[in-house]
C-alpha cells in the first residue's frame, strides 16, 4: 500500500529524516517490548530501548559520539525468527526490530530518505498485517485504505510529517516534544499499550 507522505520525504533535510524514522520507531518499541515480556527476554527489551535512546541522544546532543554499527550489532543479536514462536506478536516485534534495523544503517550509510520510506511502509505493513489476522483473510487496498487503523496511522505519520515540515532548522526542543510526545501516549502503531 502506497502512502502519499513517501514523495514529500525527498525535501526533508538529514535531521528531519531521522527524526522521523526515530519516531516510529518509537511507537513500534510497545511492539517489542510486549513481545519481550511475553517470551520472558527482559534484556533484549532493554537494549532495544538503549539503542533508541542513543539514536535521540545523536539526535539532540551536539557532538555524541556513539558507534552505531555496535549498536547495530547489539540489535541483530535479539531480532526474534518468526519460525521460533507460534503467535502473532512475533510478527510486529520483527517489524519493530527491522525499523531500528533501517534507522541504524540510515545514520550508517546515509540513505535516509530510502530508508524514510521504508520504515513509512514497514510501520503501515504491521497494522494492515494486523487487520489480515483478525479478519483470517488478505484485505484489497481499498479495504485497507478505508480501515480506521490505517486511517489512524497515516494521521499520526502526517503529523510527524507536517511537525518536522514547519521546521526550517534543526531545533533540539522540537524533536524532544516529539520523543515525548510519543513516548508519554505509551501507545503503539497497533495499538498495544505499554503498561510498565
Amino acid at each position: 500500500m502506497r502512502n502519499p507522505i513517501q514523495k514529500r520525504l525527498e525535501h526533508f533535510e538529514t535531521w528531519q529524516h531521522l527524526t522521523f524514522m526515530a519516531c516510529l520507531c518509537e511507537r513500534m518499541w510497545p511492539n517489542f517490548q510486549l513481545f519481550c515480556q511475553v517470551t520472558e527476554q527482559p534484556d533484549n527489551a532493554k537494549t532495544y530501548q538503549n539503542i533508541l535512546n542513543l539514536v535521540w541522544e545523536y539526535l539532540t546532543v551536539k557532538g555524541a559520539k556513539i558507534n552505531f554499527e555496535n549498536q547495530l550489532e547489539k540489535l541483530e543479536e535479539i531480532i526474534p525468527d518468526v519460525n521460533d514462536y507460534d503467535f502473532f506478536g512475533v510478527v510486529p516485534a520483527l517489524d519493530a526490530a527491522e525499523g531500528l534495523g533501517d534507522l541504524l544503517h540510515a545514520i550508517i550509510a546515509g540513505e535516509n530518505l530510502e530508508q524514510s520510506i521504508k520504515i513509512s511502509q514497514l510501520s503501515l505493513q504491521t497494522v494492515a498485517t494486523l487487520l489480515e489476522t483478525e479478519q483470517e483473510r488478505e484485505l484489497s487496498e481499498t479495504e485497507l485504505k478505508s480501515a480506521v487503523e490505517i486511517e489512524q496511522e497515516l494521521d499520526v505519520q502526517w503529523q510527524i510529517f507536517r511537525t518536522l515540515k514547519e521546521c526550517e532548522e534543526r531545533d533540539i526542543d522540537l524533536i524532544l516534544d516529539l520523543k515525548n510526545e510519543i513516548r508519554s501516549s505509551k501507545i503503539s502503531n497497533i495499538g498495544i499499550e505499554i503498561t510498565q
